[in-house]
């Protein structure tokens, strides 16, 4: 399964659509809001959301929604990134609520190469959330710093850091045992 992309990956107006979609429930969005510090009664009394909202019910804490589309994000866009550079914009454009399933994709806007190192450059992406209803919720641009493939090869590869596994001889029936 890939995580993430080299530099020399991406191509402008590629489009990654991230799967699989997030079941936002009443418990998640409380937590998060628990979580933050984020008491507005808007997110966490329904009855305060039922009397006094237009909405006539929980709205879930957009910090949460962007939270989803970003993290959906990381497996195609982000996942062996050095560093996230600027979120430039973020707009919440319709309300998300309890029992709504988000979906997310990421559309490649641009992309260079660094002028300080030659092994890493810059992708500019515009991710944007919708429901299940397809409804537009969320939009966000943001930069990446991505490495390049020779920056992935001077650390390991691929999965740069992992350790191989070391065998236990002591393990009952192990398989250099077994000979």
């Amino acid at each position: 399964m890939q995580f993430g992309r080299s530099y020399e990956e991406f191509e402008v107006g590629a489009i990654y659509r991230h799967w699989p979609g997030k079941t936002v429930t009443e418990f998640d969005d409380h937590m998060f809001c628990l979580l933050t510090m984020n008491h507005h009664p808007l997110h966490l009394d329904t009855h305060y959301a039922g009397e006094t909202t237009q909405f006539g019910k929980n709205v879930v804490v957009g910090n949460y929604v962007y939270s989803i589309l970003l993290g959906m994000s990381v497996p195609d866009i982000s996942g062996k990134a050095i560093a996230n550079l600027e979120v430039e914009s973020l707009r919440h454009v319709a309300p998300t609520f309890h029992g709504d399933t988000l979906y997310g994709e990421t559309t490649v806007l641009d992309k260079w190469e660094s002028t300080s190192k030659d092994d890493r450059g810059v992708v500019h992406v515009e991710t944007i959330g919708y429901n299940q209803d397809g409804k537009v919720v969320c939009l966000f641009r943001r930069k990446v710093m991505v490495p390049k493939d020779s920056y992935l090869t001077a650390r390991g590869g691929e999965q740069p850091g992992r350790p191989v596994p070391q065998p236990d001889r002591s393990w009952p029936g192990h398989a250099a045992d077994a000979t």
